[in-house]
């Protein structure tokens, strides 16, 4: 018996229909019948996690502990959650429920341990991803460094939320700045920490040696659901 799989989504609802297609991609399924059953929670009602955390606004915690309730209830075995910034709430979720929860955060840091020799890590992520050490803490436990840009992080935020507001047409010269000053601190890998920043990677065709999160969760997911990935 395979496990069903529950995705904590809606933030933002493009970044979870890349999760799901990539899952679908990435399963080896010859039919309709191999593929993972998979229930989505695309809740946008969360409030925007940044927001909370360097500004005060609203906590998206009771949202998000109410989504991954309600997977569970519909009969996931398991979760999964396409959002970097609101892994900062996953103690607080995983306490509330009684299935197992991946955590794309942590999956992220044993792929890169396992495949990479590097140490030092480039972060690109939302400002609330790279503040709060949500990446940091995790990837300490691996002996991974995360480096950050500083001078260039607003291309970064303002990169994701075009992403977010459907713009096609954004300037990634900024952007480039940021990866740049990545590099300048000695990194050679670079994270994909914002689940909008993996859209954006495949929308612009955009060459580097990035890590994408999405897809690293997926293969997870894919294989703990007891089903084999093409990777």
């Amino acid at each position: 018996m395979h496990k069903k799989l529950g995705i904590l989504g809606g933030m933002g609802p493009l970044a979870t229909a890349d999760l799901f297609r990539k899952i679908i991609l990435l399963t080896k399924a010859k039919c309709d019948q191999e593929h993972i059953h998979i229930l989505i929670d695309n809740n946008t009602s969360i409030p925007d996690r940044t927001a909370h955390l360097i500004a005060g606004g609203e906590d998206p915690r009771k949202y998000l502990i109410e989504s991954a309730k309600r997977l569970e209830s519909m009969g996931a075995d398991f979760l999964i959650m396409p959002c970097n910034t609101a892994h900062y709430f996953y103690e607080d979720i995983i306490k509330e429920i009684k299935i197992p929860f991946l955590n794309m955060i942590e999956e992220t840091a044993k792929f890169i341990s396992e495949k990479y020799d590097q140490k030092k890590i480039g972060l690109l992520a939302t400002e609330g991803t790279c503040k709060t050490g949500v990446y940091d803490n995790i990837f300490n436990k691996y002996d991974l460094e995360i480096i950050k840009p500083i001078k260039n992080q607003k291309y970064v935020t303002d990169f994701i939320y075009g992403i977010k507001a459907g713009h096609n047409d954004i300037n990634l010269e900024g952007f480039h700045k940021a990866v740049e000053e990545l590099q300048e601190n000695n990194t050679e890998i670079f994270i994909l920490g914002c689940t909008e920043l993996s859209v954006g990677y495949e929308m612009f065709k955009m060459k580097g040696n990035y890590i994408d999160p999405l897809e690293v969760i997926s293969i997870r997911a894919i294989n703990f659901a007891g089903k084999k990935s093409i990777k």
